[in-house]
């Protein structure tokens, strides 16, 4: 199978790309896949490292102001149609595969003059706009949420789920409470995660930072990755209060937490964003969860996510110009004050995960290839 995957801008649109990649890779030893994506977005670093071509266009996301710069990009984006066609014109593929982000309006705009087949992978709640232009006249739609069929028009969607690294490592009570000891924590007080992205969020740092110096956490522990770019702000302000960011009781911080998947797997609490990808893991992982949408993510599609565990009573959700350390606070001691309450949270986000992700993909995109070639 030959295959083109449009991915560009954040983790959330490239990874579910590369997982349904890898997929196909596996089951298909002779396959051809390659990536198109900018020389902006995390694509540059993750399709190489993940062992595939990157052949960019100069793609942008399109915006409703008309100021000099927009209307700039508008004319990029439009002359990107065709550099995408010349891509898929000399590599033929069988199929394109779109995982979000602006990419795919300029990928899928070629792909439909072409005439070839083309799919698109929708992670959040509220369809993106290549979602949305290009739902008609994709051969499938495949969507993260049950909650997403309501708001595209395509009698061929499927809820596949969103591929994600992170996996319920299904940790008994004793595992759990050795590996609060091993990093340091009481395994008798409940642990709270909390980060905001890659990149850290400023407004939940902020909160975060306030709940430290009032000394408000008594009846939890956090660990918290601030972001690199805000750890050394942080570090630097806690200073001024005479508080040592690597001593504080109760509390570690760190800039980036690698071992995600481990720390998700034995806290009591999450606190974080609600992009797709977040989202997702919260499900997989069967966490209880605090989320905080960002807010000037594109069509407010955070909060969309966000209000969609919440009406499954996965999580509550406190709006960013609501979040203070007061709220935070407040919702963190409400919820860990009922430990079955927070049991239950945990278990509806469990039963709402859907497993075998990419191989559903794989066999959806393998029948409308089988189908094409008739």
């Amino acid at each position: 199978m030959k295959v083109i995957i449009a991915a560009a801008g954040t983790g959330g649109h490239i990874n579910p790309g590369i997982a349904i990649a890898n997929k196909i890779r596996k089951e298909e030893k002779d396959s051809e896949i390659i990536f198109i994506g900018t020389e902006r977005g995390m694509e540059k670093n993750l399709v190489s490292r993940a062992g595939y071509e990157l052949k960019t266009i100069d793609s942008y996301g399109i915006s409703r102001s008309l100021t000099i710069k927009n209307i700039s990009r508008l004319i990029k984006t439009m002359k990107s149609v065709g550099e995408a066609k010349k891509i898929i014109k000399e590599f033929k593929p069988d199929i394109i595969v779109g995982t979000g982000g602006y990419i795919c309006v300029s990928v899928c705009m070629a792909a439909k003059k072409l005439k070839l087949p083309y799919v698109i992978h929708e992670s959040n709640v509220l369809p993106g706009v290549a979602t949305k232009m290009f739902s008609k006249s994709a051969k499938k739609i495949f969507v993260g949420f049950e909650e997403t069929k309501k708001n595209v028009k395509n009698d061929n969607i499927i809820v596949t789920g969103t591929p994600t690294k992170i996996r319920n490592l299904n940790y008994d009570k004793n595992t759990i409470e050795n590996k609060k000891v091993e990093l340091g924590f009481d395994k008798t007080l409940p642990l709270v995660l909390i980060f905001g992205g890659s990149q850290g969020a400023q407004s939940i740092n902020s909160s975060i930072i306030d709940i430290i110096k009032k000394e408000d956490n008594k009846n939890y522990q956090i660990l918290w990755a601030s972001g690199p770019k805000q750890y050394p702000i942080i570090k630097e302000e806690l200073e001024k209060e005479k508080i040592d960011i690597n001593n504080i009781k109760g509390i570690h911080i760190k800039d980036y937490i690698y071992n995600m998947e481990e720390m998700m797997n034995i806290c009591d609490l999450i606190v974080a964003r609600s992009g797709a990808m977040t989202s997702i893991e919260i499900e997989k992982v069967g966490k209880p969860a605090i989320l905080i949408p960002f807010p000037f993510a594109a069509e407010n599609h955070q909060e969309y996510n966000a209000r969609a565990l919440e009406k499954k009573k996965v999580a509550k959700v406190i709006l960013d110009k609501d979040l203070n350390e007061q709220t935070l606070n407040k919702m963190i001691n409400s919820l860990i004050s009922n430990k079955q309450a927070l049991v239950e949270m945990g278990q509806k986000a469990q039963e709402l995960s859907i497993d075998n992700v990419e191989d559903r993909i794989y066999v959806e995109i393998k029948e409308v290839v089988n189908n094409t070639a008739r």
